[in-house]
């Protein structure tokens, strides 16, 4: 596996520290006013979800690691464990349901989304960036409010409330954004 700079980490690499796998989630660059320059990262267990702040000095060497990526169809949900299967070899493997923290409402059956692998063991799963959900629960349509850039809220059928443009009406299909969980277009 490559071996980088502690100054080269970004947002999102993978990094093998103290004997676990990493993600680094959040890099910040500082430049103290006395001494070294030294790049401050909060990392995210992809094992355990437990978090650590720590600093990388340019000359420190750690091993950023590549995940494999695989598109997988999701099954079903057993036991707090999300079943998924391999499109092409047809293998099953499970990932615990914890892993899409608050975006497990927006997995729906048959789903494909893109699990990566780290030496055969399942770390982690995205959804696509943007899911179609039913909007069940909202105020009415009010003619003549949509010329302020106002939000309404609104209840999804998965349960997830989102703010809405003043124009949806209930029973309308809508496009979420899954990263930001919030309203992105009519469907």
């Amino acid at each position: 596996m490559p071996k980088i700079n502690g100054n080269e980490i970004r947002p999102g690499y993978v990094l093998e520290h103290n004997d676990s796998l990493w993600a680094a989630v959040k890099v910040d660059h500082v430049k103290p006013g006395k001494g070294g320059a030294f790049a401050q990262v909060e990392l995210r267990n992809l094992r355990n979800g437990s978090k650590l702040n720590e600093r990388f000095r340019s000359a420190d060497k750690v091993e950023r690691v590549r995940l494999e990526q695989k598109d997988q169809q999701f099954l079903y949900e057993n036991d707090g464990m999300l079943v998924f299967m391999d499109t092409e070899s047809y293998e099953q493997v499970e990932i615990s349901a914890e892993i899409l923290g608050e975006r497990r409402p927006f997995l729906q059956d048959g789903m494909t989304v893109v699990v990566e692998f780290h030496e055969a063991e399942a770390l982690s799963a995205k959804l696509p960036q943007k899911v179609v959900c039913k909007v069940v629960e909202t105020e009415p349509i009010v003619k003549g409010q949509t010329a302020a850039n106002s939000f309404k809220p609104a209840v999804l059928d998965n349960g997830v409330k989102v703010m809405v443009p003043p124009f949806v009406g209930q029973d309308e299909d809508i496009v979420i954004n899954t990263e930001s969980m919030e309203y992105s277009e009519r469907a």
